[in-house]
């Protein structure tokens, strides 16, 4: 059993003060959203009455519903395809060690590395043409291009650390390269996939700017955009703001409850191989 130290209270302050840091703009959050708009109190201080108006006025206003809608269609059909077609290049990525095989490890992690704001007036081109400006599959299309290098590169590292002996013996057992893959090796890849679709699903669920770009003059607008008409350049309603971002917070937090143990093990695996 170890004393207790003063090294250790000390530790114990900090870790103290730095909760408090990290939990001031949650309070401010939730505390404003519960505040009507001609509230006397202070940014810190609780609602001198609690409101709930808040809430029916950001959903019916910002159309939080189709918002939230066209979130989860982008959200869901992004990572479903950056799953499939991330982990179908991450197999022979990790599998063939042959030169081509490298240099094209190596190309998709310059993806990691270059901006995507670098191509932003190309891509918005390329949509135009397309015709695929005011839809969510100019974002969708988008997303798994953006999102790709890093996903592959995660795939990568998980696949590489497999033992080749479950695919050595659906071999033997007469199964083919693509059966061999989603019958013996998509089933073990589960705590990567977990990961991959979590930390994708963070990433465009709370995108701005592209929707923004993407989908601007259309009735079709994600969660963050739909917010952002609540801020005008001379009076802004935060109390709408706030209360539509506990409502959108929900999904995002409903999910990585789910799938918290999950990441973790992608995490701890990923970083093995």
């Amino acid at each position: 059993m170890e004393r207790y130290t003063w090294k250790t209270g000390i530790l114990e302050v900090v870790m103290i003060v730095v909760a408090a840091i990290f939990f001031i703009p949650l309070f401010v959050l939730i505390s404003t959203a519960f505040k009507a708009t001609n509230d006397p109190s202070g940014s810190l201080q609780l609602p001198a009455n609690f409101t709930f108006v808040n809430f029916s006025n950001a959903w019916t206003e910002g159309h939080l519903g189709n918002a939230l809608a066209n979130s989860a269609t982008v959200t869901v059909v992004s990572v479903i395809l950056l799953i499939v077609l991330s982990s179908l290049a991450a197999y022979p990525l990790a599998r063939v060690t042959k030169r081509w095989s490298k240099l094209a490890f190596a190309g998709f992690l310059i993806g990691l590395l270059l901006p995507f704001q670098l191509a932003l007036i190309p891509l918005y081109q390329t949509m135009r043409d397309l015709h695929l400006l005011g839809t969510v599959w100019a974002l969708i299309l988008f997303y798994v291009g953006l999102q790709m290098p890093f996903s592959i590169f995660l795939y990568t590292g998980f696949l590489r650390a497999l033992p080749i002996e479950y695919e050595e013996a659906a071999a033997i057992d007469g199964s083919g390269l693509f059966s061999t893959f989603w019958r013996v090796l998509f089933p073990l890849l589960r705590p990567i996939t977990g990961t991959v679709a979590i930390l994708n699903v963070i990433t465009i669920w709370n995108d701005f700017l592209t929707p923004l770009l993407y989908l601007s003059g259309s009735g079709q607008q994600t969660v963050p955009v739909a917010l952002f008409a609540f801020v005008g350049q001379y009076v802004s309603q935060w109390n709408l703001v706030f209360a539509g971002l506990i409502i959108s917070i929900f999904p995002i937090l409903l999910v990585y409850f789910l799938l918290q143990k999950t990441v973790i093990q992608g995490f701890a695996s990923g970083l093995k191989g």
